[in-house]
This record gives structure tokens, sequence and C-alpha cells, in this order.
């Protein structure tokens, strides 16, 4: 059956709509596609060289994304530290008004932010919408809780917040970190990922301006950016969310400061299975874990499984990934009608065609390592318009054995591919769960809880579950990693507000060069 567009989802409507609802932050055309403005010294500027920005969906250039210099950048901070100023010695009850007022005008657009979402990063609707609302629900728990919070003569941070987050979760991680943030008496500077989000972050970022919020919104490339937007003295902490690579980074140019920091960087999350026969249960579990294809950082991708219990694992586990669905997600039959629910899909495509090359290619570095590929999932049959590009589309794949070798091993893949592997022992069981030298999440699947509790505590992971998973959690759930998936103050909960805020007698939780201290989770 031939599919089209779901009706006033084109990325035309879709974008129209973002520019009559905001239309301070978008500029004229180049070279027939619109330009996002930059939100510095207070105003969007069409400062910046444009560079085209793709949408995974299809791979057709949406927006262009100007790039600032370093030298605009260190103006845009240096007017943050001063609205920063400002906004510490600005009353709390004036400052929940003005976020407040920021919610509600989000909470009307919100079908508009998740929509774009859906465009950018490819998340399906229902986790668009998702993404949104986590964001704002998460920060009117907040509201509600942030004098408590900021009792015992808690202050804000001698300069802005400057965030720097991954593409994925634009809303429920970067926004939501910045009103929490702004709540606490802090201004905020956030820098636009470049591979996805930012006319959603835009249009969030204007409806936040509007309501009297110090925020700063940049894009650029890291090598011009990063220098000013984690160096700078006027630069109060960095919250940084992304992969090991570019958090080292950022990590290795704090050495040499005092500055406050959260670095959130990825670890191979591991399931092991281990003295377990609740399949059904399991199942359940594993079906959920590939939303949005896996792209985030709690996700699961590596099974550690005892040798006794790999046939009964599989006959459950195989048939979990075959009723994977995913495809283009607006894709709708010639019956849709308006008012009919969006496609329900797991996922859609990864965030780019390079990212799919890349994962393609690390499963064939596995498979020609001696991998076992026990199922490698197609693209054909999946829902697709005619003739779309479907270059960032990645079907579920699932390896036995990677060799020790590969780089899927040790590291998270960030897509549709898991891992499977065979221990014997208990001591096998913690190593092979252990692999990436730290981790965020960890679960245990076994029917002794009292067994699992013993081995949960050699795990290397911030959360461990016991026949259930472990998520980023939400709004009093702190939150944090082990080992090189984290430096820095923890978060969720009092821990945010916590991290962004000096006073009272407690040291941080955290992972910190001279020390490291952890909540109860």
């Amino acid at each position: 059956m031939a599919l089209r567009l779901a009706d006033g989802t084109a990325w035309s409507d879709v974008l129209a709509h973002a520019v009559a609802a905001t239309g301070e932050a978008f500029g004229a055309e180049v070279d027939g596609v619109t330009t996002l403005h930059n939100l510095v010294e207070g105003e969007w500027r069409a400062t910046g060289q444009p560079a085209p920005v793709r949408t995974p969906v299809d791979n057709t250039v949406v927006v262009n994304l100007r790039r600032l210099d370093a030298d605009t950048a260190r103006a845009a901070v240096l007017h943050a530290a001063a609205e920063h100023r400002t906004w510490a010695r600005t009353p709390l009850a004036d400052r929940k008004a003005r976020v407040a007022d920021a919610l509600d005008s989000l909470t009307a657009h919100r079908d508009l932010l998740a929509m774009l979402l859906v465009w950018e990063i490819g998340k399906p609707w229902r986790l668009a919408c998702a993404d949104v609302d986590r964001a704002l629900d998460g920060v009117r728990w907040y509201a509600d809780e942030i004098d408590r919070m900021l009792a015992g003569g808690r202050e804000p941070l001698p300069g802005p917040v400057s965030n720097i987050a991954s593409w994925n979760y634009p809303m429920s991680v970067l926004v939501h970190a910045e009103l929490v943030q702004l709540l606490a008496g802090n201004a905020v500077i956030a820098k636009t990922p470049s591979q996805g989000g930012a006319v959603c972050l835009t249009v969030a970022h204007a409806l936040m301006r509007r309501a009297g919020l110090p925020a700063t919104l940049v894009s650029g490339g890291g090598e011009e950016l990063s220098e000013v937007l984690v160096r700078a003295p006027e630069i109060g902490a960095v919250a940084f969310v992304g992969g090991r690579s570019n958090g080292g980074k950022v990590a290795a140019a704090l050495l040499d400061t005092d500055k406050r920091h959260f670095i959130e960087q990825e670890g191979l999350n591991a399931w092991g299975i281990w003295n377990f026969s609740q399949w059904d249960l399991l199942a359940a579990h594993l079906k959920k874990g590939f939303e949005y294809g896996k792209q985030r950082c709690t996700a699961y991708p590596r099974f550690v499984v005892q040798r006794d219990l790999v046939d009964e694992f599989l006959d459950m586990y195989l048939p979990v990934v075959r009723s994977v669905r995913f495809g283009h997600p607006l894709a709708v039959g010639d019956d849709w009608a308006a008012g009919d629910p969006l496609p329900e899909l797991d996922f859609g495509p990864l965030i780019s065609a390079a990212k799919a090359d890349e994962l393609h290619r690390k499963v064939d570095e596995a498979v020609r390592g001696g991998a076992v590929p026990l199922h490698r999932g197609k693209l054909t049959g999946a829902p697709f318009l005619r003739g779309q590009d479907t270059s960032a589309y990645v079907a579920p794949s699932v390896l036995l054995a990677p060799p020790g070798r590969s780089r899927l091993m040790h590291a998270e893949p960030f897509g549709p591919v898991d891992t499977i592997v065979v221990v014997d022992t208990t001591d096998e069981l913690l190593a092979a769960m252990n692999a990436s030298n730290g981790a965020l999440v960890a679960s245990l699947a076994c029917d002794d809880t009292d067994e699992a509790s013993k081995l949960a505590v050699d795990l290397q992971a911030f959360k461990v579950g016991i026949n259930k998973p472990r998520s980023r959690g939400d709004r009093d759930e702190p939150f944090g990693g082990r080992g090189a998936s984290w430096k820095g103050a923890f978060v969720g909960g009092d821990l945010l507000v916590q991290a962004v805020t000096v006073g009272g007698d407690s040291r941080l939780y955290g992972n910190f060069p001279d020390y490291n201290s952890y909540p109860a989770t």
C-alpha cells in the first residue's frame, strides 16, 4: 500500500507554524532555506555563518543554522554574565512567576514543539510528546519545591550556567535543566546541538525570552566555541551531556579551574541474566527498551547471560526483536484522516545517515572478528514513503559474542544494535557487565532478589535495577554515573539545585578529583 505524509505534518507546514509563533527568531532565506537567528546579548540576531541542517527523516535540508565565531560567543557570555548579576538578585517569587509564564507559553505550543522533534531528530510522535511533557511537568514540580530546596542560605552561582547537551532530548534534558537553573537564580547559556533540535530549541528559547528569562542560545562548532563556553572566567558552571570523547575534552579543559561542573558521558549499560525464569516479565521490559532506537544514555545494548539460560533467553528475546516497529514517523495510509493517531512506532531514523553508516561498519567489523549474527533486520517492509531517502534508518541487529577488539565490545553503540555475552560464573558476569569502566545504569534479572542485591554491590553503575530497568528518572530521583561515565556533581531532585547553587554545610555528591560521594539511589 502506498503511504503519504499525514495531513498538516509536512515540514513546510510545521516550519510555518514555528515562524508564526516566534517570528523574531527566524531570518531571511539563504539559498531558498529559512535561517535561524542566535539569541545573543538579549536579542535574536542574524549573526554567524549559515550552514544547512538536514532532517534524518528523509535527509532533506530543513533550515540553515548560523555558526558563531569565538569573538561573538565571547560577547554573548559577557552579556549573560551581566544579566546573571541582576537575575541573582531578583526575588525568588518573581523568578517563579517568570518561569511559570514561560511554562504556560511552552504548554500552549506543546504540539508544535513535539512535531519539530519528530522532524528534527526523528522521534515518533508519542515519544516526541513525552519529551516535551517530561520537561514541562518536571519543571512544575521544581517550581513547587524550590523554596524548600533553597532554604538554609543557598545562593546562585557567581556566573551563568553553560549548557552543552546532545541532540537526543532537547526538551526533557536541556530546556528542563535550564529552567531549573533559572529558578535557582542563574542566567543560562545553551549551545544548540549541531546534529538536531535547533528549531525546537529556538522556539522554546524565544518563548522563554518573552517571559523575561535571562537565556542565551548560541550555535557553532566545538572548536570555535568550547574555549569560551567552558573556560571563560565569567561562567559559573558547565553542564555537559554527550559522549566520552567530547566529555573528556571538556573535563580536561576544567582541570586547572575550580569551576562547578556536571559532565554526563556514555557507558555500556548492561542487563545481567542469572538464575532467572520470569521471561514474560523481561520481554515486556526489553520491548520498551527499543524506544527511540536506543539513542539514549540509559538504553541497554548489552546482555550478559548465564550459559545454562541462553536457549530460554533467546526463545524470549528474538521474537521481541522481530516485533520492533520502525520507519518514517509520519507515513500513513490513504485512509488516514485528521484526528486519527499518528503511526505507533518504536523508533524512526537514527540522527543522521553518517551515524547509520558508522553503526553498519561497527556491526560488520564485529562479525568479521568472529561475532555471531543472531539477527540482522532489513528495511524492506518498513513504512516509508515512495522514493524517500532512507539512509539514516537502521534495522535492529543482534550479535552473539562480540570479539574483545571490536568497538561494540566496550562502547555503547547508541543505536538498535544489541550484543550478547555468555558467562559461566558470577565473576565473569560482573566483569562483562563492567566492560566500559563505569555506566549510568545496569540491571540484573534474577529470581533470588537477595542474590541479585549481593551481585549489584560490585556493578560499576550509578543505578542498578533488579528485575526491572533503571532510567535517568524525574523530579526527586538523583542521577549520575560511576567510573568514566560521569565527572563532577550529580543531579536530579535536590541534587540538581545544589549543583547550581552555593551555601550550606554539606559537600556535593559526585565524582571529583579528590573524592567520590554517592547518594542512595
